[in-house]
């Protein structure tokens, strides 16, 4: 099975879906970070970290520091100055001196590396780093087979009132993206709102995990609801299973005009375009995401 680059702003649920892909045997080839939950200082702690207490042998590469066009906008009023709430627990501290950057030069040498093999990419963040390799690297495009993306919204946004995180946070590179003629399936905002958990669904997992598991359903109690909806597992999901979701042509605009509507994505059915939207979902998704955050998912029985 050919393994996925995974582009990532690394918050709990990027961390998530990573623990997903690991779960259901799919092999993650590179990770690159993108600022976006945090900065990218904490992007990088919060993927190091992850790595030492997860055991992932993933190689890594820092990304984007900032935005294409706009200020850097973060999610850390939301999450917290780690870009991920806790119950107590977090994520070991590591020394991130060594990480290495040239994140877009990595992905496109994977691309392009020996083999007449299409590579699928997974992007749970802003694009930066994707628009980058599409202005950078357009002889590495024909090589992306699938660019699987959490972002946008066909109804309310989350971050303002019309836009979702991952599109506010750089309008311009998701401009760039959706103009380059990719294979590109959206999971989108108001899909992944309808799949949830809530505290009766917890899984019987290690501590750590617990309270990062804890600290994201906290987002949403604190808010008066009962559950919290999954994002970027969802978006790992239909990569690596992807006869759980099922997808609907369509066209994607962005909104880059400075303003209230700055990052709002208009999304309407259209037959026959390399673009689509998740619309249906088989079988209970949130139970899937959930198993793989298990103890014995985790570390073995």
């Amino acid at each position: 099975m050919s393994g996925v680059w995974v582009d990532t702003d690394f918050g709990f649920d990027d961390l998530w879906a990573l623990l997903l892909l690991r779960h259901l045997g799919r092999p993650v080839a590179g990770v690159s970070l993108v600022a976006g939950n945090a900065a990218m200082a904490q992007v990088a702690a919060n993927a190091l970290g992850a790595k030492q207490a997860y055991g992932f042998d993933w190689p890594v590469w820092a990304g984007a520091a900032r935005p294409l066009a706009r200020s850097q906008e973060t999610a850390e009023r939301i999450l917290g100055p780690r870009g991920m709430r806790s119950r107590g627990r977090h994520l070991p501290r590591v020394d991130t001196a060594g990480l290495r950057d040239g994140a877009v030069g990595a992905l496109r040498d994977w691309l392009c590396a020996d083999g007449d093999d299409a590579r699928p990419v997974l992007a749970l963040g802003p694009l930066t780093n994707i628009a980058r390799l599409v202005q950078r690297h357009p002889e590495a495009l024909p090589r992306i087979s699938r660019l699987v993306w959490m972002g946008g919204s066909a109804g309310a946004g989350n971050h303002t009132p019309r836009a979702e995180f991952n599109a506010v946070a750089d309008a311009e590179a998701l401009a760039c993206v959706l103009g380059a003629g990719l294979a590109l399936d959206v999971v989108d905002l108001t899909f992944c709102r309808g799949v949830a958990f809530g505290a009766g669904d917890l899984p019987e997992t290690d501590p750590l995990t617990r309270d990062l598991l804890g600290g994201y359903l906290d987002i949403a109690l604190a808010r008066g609801r009962t559950g919290m909806a999954i994002y970027d597992p969802l978006a790992a999901l239909a990569l690596a299973a992807p006869d759980r979701i099922g997808f609907t042509p369509c066209k994607i605009e962005v909104s880059t005009g400075r303003g209230p509507d700055y990052g709002a994505t208009s999304i309407s059915p259209a037959p026959g375009t390399g673009t689509r939207l998740a619309t249906r979902a088989a079988g209970d998704l949130a139970r899937i995401c959930l198993d793989a955050l298990k103890r014995e998912a985790l570390h073995g029985p």
